[in-house]
C-alpha cells in the first residue's frame, strides 16, 4: 500500500476486497458466527459430559457385579501364574471382585500373604476391572425407575433426545464453521485498520485481502444454508433443562430406541466388530469404513451397525443387505438415499410389496428430508409426473413396476428392492422387470430378512441382478462350512447381521407401526360400519375380506420372516373372529386361539406347548386372555392386529413376552390402516399428555385395574365415529 493509503500496482488484483470499516464489518459477522458455533460445541460437550457422569456409578455397579462372578484363580492369568492365591481364597477372598474391593493392608492380614502378593493381587484385579469396564453394557430398564442413578441417566439423556434430530448436523456444522473461519479471521485482521495494513507488508496485505474475500464467500454460503438459524436453534434446544424424572421416564418408554442409540454412542459400547460388520474380510470392511456418510438430509440417528450397512451399500454400489428382521434395513436404505441426495442425485426408486408401500412412504418422510411419491393406485400417474419433475423417492409395488413409464432421461440415483427374495425365480415376470430396472442405474440395494446361507441357488439368482461376475465364486461348499464362511465368501455383495451380532446396540424392546391401505372390499365394509356408527365393526373391517386383506397379507409376511429366522411369534387381537381369520390364514400349525373361554389350566398348557416347539411357532391369543397372568417369553415377535382402546391392556400384553427370562430382544409390530379408525385412535391416545396422565396416576390399584387409567371407551368410540362420518360424508 502506498504512503497515501492507496494500493500499489502489484496489488491491483486485490482491489475488490473490502478494507477498513467494511472489512471490520465482515470480520465482525464472521466472529459472531464463530462464537455461535463454539457455543453449540461447548453446550453439546457439556450435555454429553453430564450423560458420561451419570454413567459412572451404573458402570461401577455392573463392573463389580461382573467381577464378583469371576473366580479369584483368574488373577493368575494376569500375573502369568506367579501369584499364590490359596491363602486369600481360604480367607474368603474367592472372587476377583472381593480382591478388587479390598485394601492392601487388609490382604496383608491374611496369614501367608505378604505385602508384595497383596499389591500384585490388587493390581491384577484392577487390570481385569479396567478390561471389564471397556465392554460392560449399561442398559436402561423401566423396572429401575426407582433407582436414583438410573433415573439420573434417563434425565441426562432426555436433554439430548429432546434437543431434536438436528443436533448432530448442527454440531458438525459448528465444527466446520470454527475450522474454516477462525484462521481466516486471524489472517484478515490487518484489513480492519489502515495502520495495520501499512505494517503488514505486501504479502501480509495480500493475505488479509484474500482472507476477507474468502470470509465474504463463506458468509454468503452459510446465509444460503441457514447456518446461523441452525446454530441459534441448536443452542436454545441444548440449553433446555431436563424434564422432571417422571416425565423423562415416560418419554423413554414412548421412544426407547432414541435413548438407546445415544447411550450406545456416548458410552462407546464395543460390540464384536467382526460380527457388527457381518464378518466381512478386511479388504471389504476397510473400504466400507472409508466411505463417508452425509447426514444433511437424514432426520434419524443411526446405530453403529446401521451406519456401516449404509456405507456398505454406498461403497459396494450393488449389494444385498440381509439383516435379521428388526435390525432396521429400511433405515439403512434411507440413510444411503439421503447421502446420495447430498451428493447431488435427485431421483430414487423403491420397489416393495403392496403391504409395506404406505410404511415406506411414511418412513422416508419421517426419517429424512426427502419427498416420497406413491406410484400406486388411482393417482399414480399424477404422482409419477410430480416425481419426474421434482425428484425425490418414488415408491411402487412389484406389480406396478412393469407398467411404470419413466422417461429414459430421468437419472435414477439408486434402486431399492425390498423383500428381494420375491425375485429369486429368474423366470418370473416380476424378476425380469426388476432386471430391466437394475440395468438403468449403477446403484442397486436389495433388502431381505431371509437368510441366504441355506438358499445358495436363490442367492445366486439375486446376485445375478447385481454382480454377475461374482457368480463363479459362490459355492455350495461355502454354505456348508457355516454362515460366517459363507458371508466372507460373498462379501462383495452381501451383508447380514443377526440380533446376537449387534446385541449391545439394540433396544430391549423395539416397536414398529406397519401402515397399510384398505383393499377395495375392506373399504366397502369399513364405510358401511362407519355409516351405521358401529365402532367395533370399524375396528374389524380390515379383516372383512381375508383373501384381499392388506393387514392379513402383512401379518403373513411377518410370520414368514420370523419362520425364516426361527423366531417364535405371538399374535394378539381383541376380537375372536379376527383370530379365527388369522388361524385360517396361517393354518393348523398355529397354536390357539387362546381366549377367555379356554380354562386357565388349558391356557398354560397351550403356552407351554408353544414354548416347547424347537425354533419357530405361532401362538394366537385374545389380548384380554393372554395379556395377564401368562408368561410368553418364548416369543420374540409380537403382532398386534389392531390398536387397543386401553393402552394399558396393550402394554400388559407386550409385557407377557418382554419380561425377565426373555433371552432375545422383542420386536413388536402394530398393524394399522391409514386414514381409518386406527389412525384416529392413535391421534387421540398417542399424545404425551394422555400418556403422562396415565403414568402420574399409576398405582397398585391402577395396575390391577387398567380401566382406572384409560380414556372412556364410550367417549372415544363416539368421537371417532363422528369424525369418520364427517370425513367420509356418511351419516347413520
Amino acid at each position: 500500500m502506498d504512503a497515501d493509503g492507496g494500493v500499489g500496482q502489484e496489488e491491483a488484483g486485490a482491489r475488490q476486497a473490502p478494507v477498513g470499516k467494511q472489512a471490520r464489518k465482515v470480520s465482525g459477522q464472521a466472529a459472531k458466527l464463530v462464537a455461535s458455533a463454539r457455543t453449540v460445541t461447548a453446550d453439546h460437550t457439556r450435555v454429553r459430559a453430564d450423560v458420561r457422569a451419570a454413567l459412572v456409578p451404573l458402570r461401577e455397579v455392573r463392573v463389580r457385579r461382573e467381577l464378583d462372578g469371576i473366580p479369584v484363580a483368574r488373577l493368575k492369568d494376569v500375573t502369568e501364574g506367579r501369584l499364590r492365591l490359596g491363602a486369600m481364597e481360604q480367607a474368603g477372598y474367592d472372587t476377583v471382585g472381593k480382591v478388587y474391593g479390598a485394601r492392601s493392608y487388609e490382604l496383608r492380614q491374611v496369614p501367608g500373604v505378604g505385602a508384595q502378593s497383596a499389591d500384585q493381587a490388587i493390581a491384577a484385579a484392577r487390570q481385569i476391572a479396567s478390561a471389564a469396564e471397556e465392554h460392560v453394557a449399561v442398559r436402561i430398564d423401566p423396572a429401575d425407575r426407582d433407582d436414583p442413578d438410573t433415573t439420573a441417566l434417563v434425565m441426562a439423556l432426555n436433554r439430548l433426545v429432546n434437543a431434536g434430530p438436528e443436533i448432530p448436523r448442527a454440531v458438525e456444522t459448528a465444527a466446520r464453521v470454527d475450522a474454516e473461519l477462525t484462521p481466516l479471521l486471524a489472517a484478515a485482521r490487518p484489513a480492519g485498520a489502515r495502520l495495520r495494513m501499512l505494517l503488514a507488508g505486501r504479502l501480509g496485505r495480500l493475505r488479509a485481502q484474500d482472507a476477507v474475500r474468502r470470509i465474504e464467500e463463506l458468509l454468503a454460503e452459510h446465509a444460503a444454508d441457514g447456518t446461523g438459524l441452525l446454530l441459534t436453534q441448536a443452542s436454545t434446544d441444548l440449553l433446555r433443562p431436563a424434564a422432571p424424572a417422571a416425565e423423562a421416564w415416560l418419554d423413554f418408554e414412548v421412544r426407547p430406541s432414541e435413548y438407546t442409540v445415544l447411550l450406545a454412542e456416548i458410552a462407546e459400547l464395543a460390540p464384536d466388530i467382526d460380527a457388527a460388520e457381518g464378518f466381512l474380510p478386511s479388504s471389504v470392511s476397510e473400504r466400507v469404513r472409508g466411505q463417508r456418510l452425509d447426514d444433511t438430509h437424514r432426520r434419524v440417528s443411526l446405530r453403529g451397525y446401521q451406519a456401516f450397512g449404509a456405507r456398505f451399500a454406498l461403497a459396494q454400489r450393488r449389494v444385498i443387505i440381509g439383516d435379521e428382521m428388526g435390525l432396521g434395513k429400511t433405515i439403512q436404505a434411507i440413510a444411503a438415499l439421503a447421502h446420495l441426495r447430498a451428493e447431488g442425485r435427485t431421483h430414487f426408486l423403491v420397489v416393495c410389496p403392496a403391504s409395506v408401500l404406505v410404511n415406506w412412504s411414511r418412513e422416508i418422510e419421517s426419517r429424512s428430508a426427502l419427498d416420497a411419491y406413491r406410484l400406486h393406485g388411482p393417482y399414480r400417474k399424477a404422482a409419477l409426473a410430480d416425481w419426474v419433475r421434482d425428484g425425490g423417492v418414488a415408491v411402487t409395488t412389484y406389480d406396478a413396476l412393469s407398467s411404470l413409464d419413466v422417461p429414459e432421461g430421468v437419472p435414477l440415483g439408486m434402486l431399492v428392492v425390498d423383500e428381494a427374495h420375491y425375485v429369486k425365480n429368474p423366470d418370473t415376470r416380476r424378476s425380469r422387470t426388476v432386471a430391466l430396472w437394475t440395468a438403468r442405474t449403477d446403484r442397486v440395494l436389495f433388502l431381505t430378512g431371509t437368510p441366504m446361507e441355506n438358499r445358495v441357488e436363490e442367492f445366486r439368482s439375486l446376485v445375478h441382478h447385481l454382480q454377475p461376475d461374482l457368480l463363479p465364486h459362490i459355492r455350495h461348499s461355502d454354505a456348508v462350512a457355516g454362515s460366517q464362511a459363507f458371508r466372507r465368501a460373498v462379501a462383495p455383495a452381501y451383508l447380514r447381521r443377526n440380533q446376537q451380532d449387534v446385541l449391545t446396540e439394540l433396544p430391549e424392546l423395539a416397536q414398529s407401526d406397519e401402515w397399510e391401505e384398505f383393499s377395495r372390499t375392506d373399504l366397502a365394509a369399513y364405510r358401511t360400519a362407519v355409516a351405521e356408527g358401529n365402532f367395533m365393526a370399524m375396528r374389524r373391517a380390515a379383516y372383512a375380506a381375508p383373501h384381499r386383506s392388506a393387514k392379513l397379507q402383512r401379518l403373513r409376511e411377518l410370520v414368514k420372516e420370523a419362520e425364516e429366522n426361527e423366531l417364535k411369534v405371538v399374535v394378539f387381537s381383541f376380537f375372536r373372529d379376527v383370530l379365527t381369520t388369522v388361524h385360517d390364514a396361517l393354518g393348523p400349525a398355529a397354536f390357539g386361539p387362546l381366549t377367555g373361554a379356554v380354562a386357565a389350566t388349558e391356557r398354560q398348557e397351550m403356552v407351554d406347548a408353544f414354548a416347547a416347539v424347537p425354533g419357530h411357532a405361532v401362538l394366537l391369543s385374545q389380548i384380554q386372555a393372554g395379556g395377564t397372568g401368562l408368561n410368553m417369553q418364548a416369543a420374540s415377535v409380537v403382532i398386534l392386529c389392531e390398536p387397543q382402546v386401553k393402552p394399558t391392556l396393550e402394554a400388559q400384553a407386550i409385557g407377557r413376552a418382554h419380561r425377565m427370562g426373555q433371552i432375545r430382544h422383542v420386536r413388536v409390530h402394530r398393524l394399522l390402516i391409514a386414514d381409518s379408525v386406527d389412525q384416529r385412535m392413535l391421534d387421540i391416545l398417542g399424545t404425551k399428555q394422555v400418556l403422562f396422565d396415565a403414568y402420574a396416576r399409576r398405582s397398585d390399584l391402577a395396575e390391577s385395574t387398567p380401566d382406572a387409567v384409560d380414556i372412556s371407551e364410550q367417549s372415544l368410540a363416539r368421537r371417532i365415529v363422528e369424525e369418520e362420518q364427517m370425513r367420509l360424508s356418511l351419516t347413520k
